[in-house]
C-alpha cells in the first residue's frame, strides 16, 4: 500500500496512522475532515503526511480509504468520494455499527459496493481526538470485519492486513451477527453509564454525590466520558437490537428489586455469585 486516505483523523483514524508509521513502509497518509483545526494537529504532531480539502485529490492514486469518522457521516462520505474512485482503490470503516453502514455502501456504490468492506476495530478509550490517538491501540486487539457475499476477497484480505499490520487480530461475521452481540456488550453498557451519570447530575444535591463518589463510580461510569456524537449515532444506528438489550436488562432490573423487596438475601447472593463468576472468568480468559 503506497497511498492511504483516512476520513476522521481521530482517535481511531490517527492510532491507524501511527501504527502504520511504526510498522516498516509506512504508505503516504492524507487526511480528510470536517474540522480543519484538528487536521492542523494531526499534522503538526507527524500522525498524517498531508490534509487535503479537495476529494479528487485526495483519492488520486489512492490504494485505501478508512472512513473513522462518526457513523451517521459515513453515507455521505461514501457520496463524496464515489466518483473519484477507481478499481484499485478499497473501501473501509471503523465504525460500531455494521448493517446500516453496508446498506449505505451498497446503496451508494452500486457495482463498486464489491470494494468495500465493513469494519469494527473493538479498542478505544473514553478520550476522543486526534491527540488520544496512539501508536499501539490495536496492538492484540479484535478487529472484526463484515464483508457481505459480493465483496472481493481480494479487498477483504487487504483489508485485514491493513488492521494486522496495526498489530490487531482479525476475524469475520455477518453485520447482523456484529450488531446483536456489540448491542449487547458494548452499546449497552455505554448508554447504562450515560444514564446513571445523567441521573446523578440532575439530582439537587449532585454536587455532593460527586464529592463522595469514589473508585466503584469511577470504574462503572468510565465510558459515560466517551464521545456523545458517536454514542449517538451508534445508539440510533443499532436501535432495534438495543432496544432488545435494554429490555432483557429492565427485566433483570426487576428481578433484583425484588428480591430486594422480599429481602431475599439467598436469592441476592446467588445473582451475585454467577455474575461474580462470569465476570471473573472472562477477565481470566482475557489475560
Amino acid at each position: 500500500m503506497k497511498k492511504l486516505v483516512i476520513f476522521g483523523v481521530g482517535l481511531i483514524g490517527g492510532s491507524v496512522a501511527l501504527a502504520l508509521k511504526k510498522a516498516n513502509h509506512a504508505p503516504h497518509i492524507v487526511g480528510v475532515g470536517r474540522n480543519r483545526q484538528s487536521l492542523n494537529q494531526a499534522l503538526e504532531l507527524g500522525v498524517i503526511d498531508a490534509a487535503e480539502p479537495n476529494i479528487h485529490e485526495a483519492l488520486e492514486g489512492a490504494d485505501l480509504v478508512l472512513i473513522a469518522a462518526p457513523v451517521a457521516q459515513t453515507g455521505s462520505i461514501l457520496q463524496s468520494i464515489k466518483p473519484h474512485l477507481n478499481k484499485q482503490t478499497l473501501i473501509t470503516d471503523a465504525g460500531s455499527t455494521k448493517r446500516d453502514v453496508l446498506a449505505s455502501a451498497k446503496e451508494i456504490l452500486g457495482n463498486q459496493f464489491n470494494q468495500f468492506v465493513g469494519g469494527h476495530p473493538i479498542a478505544g478509550a473514553e478520550k476522543s481526538g486526534v491527540s488520544a490517538a496512539k501508536e499501539d491501540l490495536f496492538a492484540g486487539k479484535n478487529v472484526v470485519l463484515t464483508p457481505a457475499p459480493e465483496t472481493n476477497r481480494d479487498a477483504v484480505a487487504g483489508v485485514a492486513q491493513l488492521w494486522q499490520t496495526c498489530g490487531a487480530n482479525v476475524s469475520e461475521m455477518s453485520a447482523e451477527t456484529h450488531d446483536s452481540i456489540f448491542a449487547a456488550v458494548s452499546h449497552l453498557p455505554h448508554l447504562l453509564a450515560f444514564a446513571l451519570v445523567d441521573e446523578i447530575a440532575s439530582r439537587p444535591n449532585a454536587e455532593q454525590l460527586f464529592n463522595f463518589a469514589a473508585s466503584g463510580f469511577r470504574d462503572f461510569t468510565r465510558i459515560a466520558g466517551s464521545h456523545p456524537e458517536m454514542w449517538r449515532d451508534i445508539s440510533l444506528a443499532n436501535k432495534t437490537a438495543l432496544l432488545s438489550e435494554l429490555t432483557a436488562y429492565q427485566d433483570e432490573l426487576e428481578h433484583l428489586k425484588k428480591l430486594l423487596e422480599h429481602s431475599d438475601g439467598a436469592g441476592l447472593q446467588a445473582l451475585f455469585e454467577r455474575a461474580s463468576m462470569a465476570r471473573n472468568n472472562w477477565a481470566q480468559n482475557k489475560k
